[in-house]
């Protein structure tokens, strides 16, 4: 698993920023070989007190006193009171409520944002630019602890302001709208797997774990289980999913998580993308909603080189994939 090249400038500053999330990918050389993955099993977890303090009193008025203008839906004028801009703590406040459903914890959330940099005010990102909303799972232990109180119990459409101390630089500051909410998991009627395969039992949150593994040989084909069958249209090849998985061995030992770092892994272009032969053949034709095993030989995915010191040579995978959303 490499970590991705990111879409957008945005994604950086999200991820590393804002909502301390770790993006990891399932990726090979995008013609499903093997070249070049680096494995990657991070975790990363909401900030410490220690390491995040409370916002001053401070900190709230110089929030306050962004203004942020514009029509719901569209990219927002930002504009700083003054320059260089900085806060001693994250903080967030709510620019103006939505009217549609209430985002609870565990929904997978799109998000606009505008980022701003603090030193001189200048634009340093737009997704609205880029077209490539962030897909996140409203998570209390993964996203900022000044965040999570914005969205959960908030209603979608609803816009808030952000900034994160940036020392000399100035604070990175974000106006960001929540633009629709998915379920965080599949969703959709069981399916009962063939014979030979590992055992699959779900968490209360969704979060898949093998039960039992299969003591014999690894099979030689591409296996595609679905688990659950969701109700959403059929992935089609060039589409950009979104998606949670985990990886395993065929062995039993887990080698990555998308779950555990809280946030859902994007797929550009799949049937073609950068990600292992299995997933790019495996994941075209299932439903939006839908849950599947792919079990994944050698030659489609990492090949007798391997990756890292997480996934050996000659190594069979066991993936159970979540197929969050497709546009």
């Amino acid at each position: 698993m490499r970590r991705p090249t990111t879409r957008t400038a945005l994604r950086a500053a999200a991820a590393a920023l804002a909502l301390s999330l770790t993006l990891a990918a399932c990726a090979g050389d995008g013609d499903g070989g093997s070249a070049d993955p680096t494995p990657t099993a991070s975790s990363e977890e909401a900030p410490t007190p220690e390491e995040n303090p409370t916002p001053t009193a401070e900190d709230i008025a110089a929030l306050e006193a962004v203004t942020v203008e514009g029509d719901a839906g569209a990219e927002p004028t930002v504009t700083l009171p003054s320059t260089p801009f900085n806060v001693s703590a994250q903080v967030a406040r709510l620019v103006s409520d939505g009217s549609g459903d209430v985002i609870a914890e565990g929904d997978l959330i799109e998000l606009n944002s505008v980022w701003l940099n603090g030193k001189d005010g200048s634009k340093a990102a737009s997704s609205w630019e880029n077209g490539a909303p962030e897909q996140i799972i409203v998570n209390s232990t993964k996203l900022a602890a000044a965040i999570s109180e914005v969205l959960v119990g908030g209603k979608v459409g609803l816009r808030f302001a952000y900034a994160y101390p940036g020392g000399d630089e100035g604070a990175q500051v974000a106006v960001a709208e929540v633009g629709a909410k998915r379920p965080g998991r599949a969703v959709g009627t069981p399916v009962e797997p063939a014979d030979g395969l590992p055992t699959v039992e779900l968490q209360d949150n969704g979060l898949p774990l093998i039960k039992e593994f299969v003591n014999g040989p690894a099979p030689t084909e591409l296996i595609v289980q679905p688990l659950i069958e969701g109700e959403g249209p059929a992935v089609a090849s060039g589409q950009t999913i979104t998606v949670h998985y985990t990886g395993w061995l065929w062995d039993g030992k887990q080698f990555d998580s998308s779950w555990e770092r809280g946030t859902p892994f994007p797929v550009e272009n799949i049937g073609a993308g950068g990600v292992i032969a299995g997933w790019n053949e495996g994941l075209v034709g299932q439903k939006v909603g839908s849950q599947v095993m792919l079990v994944v030989p050698p030659e489609k995915g990492y090949g007798e080189e391997g990756s890292g010191e997480s996934i050996p040579g000659g190594a069979t995978l066991v993936f159970v994939v979540d197929i969050l959303a497709a546009s």
